[in-house]
């Protein structure tokens, strides 16, 4: 079976586990460093309603950077989006471990 014709792997505990957490991606000169802010953002993926990325697929971002990483804010200092969202998903990964939201058998 495709990784691309499963059904998308939701958790809402997931999701809902961002708040009030520290920004992953702290972004320079983006960030605002505001844990209140923090919020689940998905990978960029194919654009259109309902083509949210998987929930294994995201990252704690404070609004700012969530913006910036969905192309809504600018920063010419941080131009490698690919590289900071893999740092941030593994420690969001980490953090969704530590705390039984992701397990591994």
């Amino acid at each position: 079976m495709s990784y691309f014709k499963t059904p998308k792997i939701r958790s809402k505990k997931i999701r809902q586990s961002a708040k009030g957490k520290a920004c992953a991606l702290r972004i320079p000169g983006v960030c605002n460093g505001n844990p209140e802010k923090t919020v689940f953002a998905h990978l960029p993926g194919n654009k259109g309603i309902g083509t949210k990325n998987h929930d294994l697929f995201g990252v704690y971002a404070c609004s700012d950077c969530h913006d910036w990483l969905d192309g809504r804010k600018e920063n010419k200092l941080c131009l490698n989006k690919e590289w900071e969202f893999l740092r941030a998903l593994q420690e969001t990964q980490i953090i969704l471990y530590q705390q039984g939201l992701i397990e591994v058998k």
